[in-house]
């Protein structure tokens, strides 16, 4: 299983969403699909950190808010996360920071669908990387919109269509679900999102824009010239700091494993009880299992036991 995609995406279009499909099993993912067909497992987000506000009496469950130029995320941390709590409780706010975190619903009432982020990692940063993410998530929520105007106009859209357009296997399935559960999507909402957001940036500049609004025409809305970034001028300090860590968890498993083994290898549940009393999540120590078993450092002789190679 690949490490799952963290996307750039606003809360406007994240907090419009009100589909998931949910994993079976303890080892099969969950992705939340937004209205613009974004498969969100994992996202990756920066802005203004607001509030962090403690929801147990002892502390070790937080809620925090960041705000965007379109909206606001709500985030849950607690003792499974200790670090991050840790700094959620300690950072001075208001401050720019970037989260990596995980997709998380939750259904208080029918008719009501909340979503909500579970950081695996945060930092701080500054205003320049918080305005080069807007620039690159206002790229990405675009060739989401024109990808779904191309699905409307299909007569029978599917996957394997958007796919022959140059749309990935990932945006092509998660636009497919969209479409059955969402109906005829407003794409000017998401336009006017793209055009708000650049207007925070440079609200003096003219803004231009050709994307695609509808079926029945094409408008032109405003759009900065200048948004065409390279994306490897964009290094954010979060994918340091994830990597190294990722690195430093992954190192840890393989440590336990190697104690664990025999000769028929180490029974998975007993991996995964030694790590989590280092502190590891169990979405950490699957996606450290399977990066390891990318490597080759790893492998699964039988189910349910690993080895090492």
């Amino acid at each position: 299983m690949k490490r799952e995609t963290a996307w750039k995406i606003f809360a406007g279009e994240y907090n419009d969403s009100t589909y998931e499909i949910k994993g079976e099993g303890e080892m099969t993912p969950s992705y939340v699909i937004t209205p613009l067909g974004a498969k969100v497992n994992r996202l990756f987000v920066i802005g203004v950190l607001t509030d962090v506000e403690k929801i147990s009496e002892a502390g070790e469950l937080v809620r925090a808010h960041i705000s965007d130029p379109t909206g606001v995320f709500t985030l849950y941390s607690g003792e499974y996360q200790k670090d991050v709590t840790d700094i959620l409780l300690n950072i001075e706010v208001p401050t720019f920071v970037a989260i990596v975190g995980k997709s998380r619903t939750y259904i208080p009432e029918e008719g009501t669908f909340l979503v909500s982020i579970r950081p695996e990692r945060i930092v701080e940063v500054d205003a320049d990387i918080r305005d080069k993410w807007i620039l690159e998530t206002c790229k990405n929520t675009k060739e989401r919109i024109e990808a779904v105007f191309e699905a409307m106009k299909m007569e029978d859209s599917n996957i394997y269509q958007l796919k022959k357009l140059g749309y990935s296997q990932e945006l092509s399935e998660g636009i497919f679900e969209a479409l059955k559960n969402y109906g005829k999507i407003d794409l000017n909402k998401y336009i006017a999102l793209i055009q708000e957001s650049l207007q925070y940036l440079v609200p003096s500049k003219e803004i231009q824009s050709d994307l695609k609004t509808d079926d029945k025409k094409q408008e032109k809305i405003k759009k900065e010239k200048n948004t065409d970034i390279k994306k490897e001028e964009i290094k954010p300090e979060i994918e340091k700091v994830e990597d190294e860590k990722d690195i430093e968890i992954e190192k840890t498993i393989l440590n336990i494993i190697k104690s664990l083994e025999g000769e028929d290898g180490a029974p998975w549940d007993l991996i995964t009880e030694e790590c989590e009393k280092k502190g590891i999540d169990d979405d950490s120590i699957e996606e450290a299992l399977n990066s390891l078993m990318d490597k080759g450092l790893i492998y699964e002789p039988i189910l349910g036991t690993i080895k090492t190679t």
